[in-house]
């Protein structure tokens, strides 16, 4: 599956994510955005095998090896759109304390994310 395909494919499942949430209310917000973190979850995993795959297959072209930057700029993009969720849950519960402490979480995973990788690289 290319790129495109994969976007297309998380957009629509988002888009489905909200338009439950329309539908069923902000009491089933958590559940949804619990369903929509799993599927994102098993699109990357899914997407990652598959370069790894064709990178193991020969040189084809240019492939995202472990801690390389596709892998880096695909977690900073991954945690950006679940901090849309992350962050109206956050306000909507504790303000903007808890939207304080959900930013956060959020640049501490991805400075540690970071981090993981320079080691890597030593």
């Amino acid at each position: 599956m290319d790129d495109h395909a994969h976007t297309h494919e998380l957009k629509k499942e988002l888009g489905a994510t909200l338009d439950a949430r329309r539908e069923l209310g902000p009491e089933y917000e958590a559940a949804l955005v619990d369903s929509f973190v799993e599927k994102l979850d098993t699109q990357v995993r899914r997407r990652l095998a598959e370069e790894r795959l064709s990178a193991a297959r020969g040189p084809a072209g240019p492939a995202v090896t472990e801690g390389g930057f596709g892998e880096r700029f695909g977690f900073a993009i991954i945690t950006l759109v679940l901090a849309i969720p992350l962050s109206a849950i956050a306000a909507a519960q504790a303000r903007l304390p808890g939207l304080l402490v959900a930013w956060a979480g959020i640049v501490g995973v991805n400075f540690i994310h970071a981090a993981k990788g320079l080691r890597r690289r030593d």
